[in-house]
């Protein structure tokens, strides 16, 4: 599955960087995102941002199958970890890899993955609203790499067409509304994941 993952990303990726240069219209998507206010879990996680995440690039198609729009999504995504983690546990350290995971002296680390990625747009659903429809696959493992827990979460955007709305502002801004409502589930949600809750009673 992660290679499937990979690999999709580097053509995804590639195919943005090519379709540029022949009028593809690009979305940096870009916002800011709450840190919420809860109490931290009292531990040190470590995060692990692979190239996949980092370099995520979705590209919309025309009815006709020609490529449209690239949205490049990977750094904001690396924006809103950097907003939330650190309000929910006491320390947290990025990591450059994995095998960086045993000598950083963390409790667990924490690795995201986008599953799937859909864009609606108005001219084409006819109806008065961008839409952005997340999901992810979310992993917590040991720092010797072994599973504490793998679930999914799904996030959803949407944000009214207006008359002076380009169509890239309005990608980029239902985009954020699904990251922000990421932010709110996860944060509000990570303890109560079956695999988590044994793994935090136990520490």
């Amino acid at each position: 599955m992660a290679y499937m993952r990979k690999a999709r990303n580097s053509i995804c990726t590639g195919l943005a960087i090519l379709l540029s240069a022949c009028g593809v219209n690009s979305v940096v998507v870009e916002g800011s995102y709450p840190t919420p206010n809860i109490r931290p879990f009292p531990m040190t996680l470590g995060v692990y941002f692979d190239d996949e995440l980092k370099n995520y690039t979705y590209i919309e198609y025309t009815e006709d199958g020609k490529e449209e729009y690239a949205v490049s999504a990977g750094q904001t995504h690396i924006t809103l970890f950097e907003s939330v983690l650190p309000a929910m546990f006491e320390q947290v350290v990025v990591l450059n890899d994995m095998t960086a995971a045993s000598t950083a002296r963390v409790d667990a680390v924490f690795s995201p993955h986008i599953e799937e990625f859909q864009l609606a747009l108005p001219q084409k659903t006819r109806l008065d609203a961008y839409e952005v429809w997340v999901k992810y696959n979310m992993q917590l493992l040991r720092p010797n790499g072994d599973y504490i827990a793998d679930w999914i979460v799904t996030s959803y955007g949407k944000t009214p067409s207006e008359s002076l709305r380009s169509v890239e502002s309005g990608i980029n801004d239902a985009t954020v509304g699904a990251l922000r409502d990421l932010a709110s589930n996860f944060s509000l949600s990570f303890g109560a994941v079956p695999e988590v809750r044994e793994w935090l009673e136990a520490q």
